[in-house]
């Protein structure tokens, strides 16, 4: 990976932690069931499930461990990742901790050699562009088959 864009920092106060232990299931799910628009009414059977399967990267407060941003990444570890279900509490936006989780991901990933990370995305283009997404260059090469 070729990364010309620079990485953003943490908010002082906060870590980010990739163990799955650390994640507050129930957070994340109230969090995309209720906001998420590509999460809307996930079941929590469905959220649980999905973090069981992914690599997953929590933003914390240090001082209480309380989470306050979320990202999963589907991956075999070796050609491809699917970053998805970025969410950061409204509570902190606006504080650089989705740029800086986003960077996290990337830079966690870059060593695994991986091809491409692909995303979706309907209004935070902005976020991802800072460290280093792009438009595909050929998107009429790729398909999708949606089963709901």
């Amino acid at each position: 990976m070729t990364d010309t864009h620079t990485t953003p920092a943490l908010p002082d106060g906060y870590e980010i932690s990739t163990d799955a232990a650390r994640v507050d299931g129930a957070r994340v799910h109230q969090w995309l069931s209720t906001d998420a628009y590509w999460a809307l009414g996930r079941a929590r059977e469905h959220q649980d499930r999905a973090i069981a399967g992914s690599l997953n990267f929590g933003v914390y407060e240090a001082a209480s461990g309380e989470q306050v941003a979320y990202a999963r990444v589907v991956t075999d570890h070796a050609t491809f990742a699917w970053l998805c279900d970025v969410y950061v509490d409204r509570a902190v936006r606006g504080k650089n901790v989705g740029t800086a989780l986003v960077a996290a991901v990337r830079d966690h990933l870059e060593p695994l050699g991986l091809r491409r990370i692909m995303l979706a995305t309907h209004d935070a283009h902005g976020v991802y562009d800072k460290v280093g997404f792009a438009p595909l260059a050929e998107p009429e090469n790729w398909m999708v088959l949606t089963l709901r």
